[in-house]
């Protein structure tokens, strides 16, 4: 499946069905040399409109990913930090 095919798919967390999303809107980090995707980084949601809070980034690894549907990408849980790029 190409990244382009992909991008149509919306995010969504298994286990509380918080939805994070189109993977367009998120950055894929993948490796150069291998093309290897490492995972995705994107703006995690905000649970009140109105909360005015400091916005979460979320990264999404690859191997957490449990399904790939026609039109939804179903995660298994998230870890709220920034992707150390090295």
């Amino acid at each position: 499946m190409r990244l382009s095919e992909l991008a149509e798919k919306e995010l969504i967390e298994v286990e509380n069905g918080v939805r994070y999303g189109y993977l367009a809107e998120s950055e894929c980090l993948f490796d150069t040399k291998t093309g290897k995707i490492h995972g995705f980084e994107l703006t995690a949601p905000m649970r009140l409109p109105f909360a005015k809070k400091k916005q979460e980034h979320v990264f999404i690894p690859w191997d957490e990913i449990l399904l790939i549907g026609e039109d939804r990408i179903l995660f298994q849980k998230i870890r709220i930090k920034k992707y150390d790029r090295k």
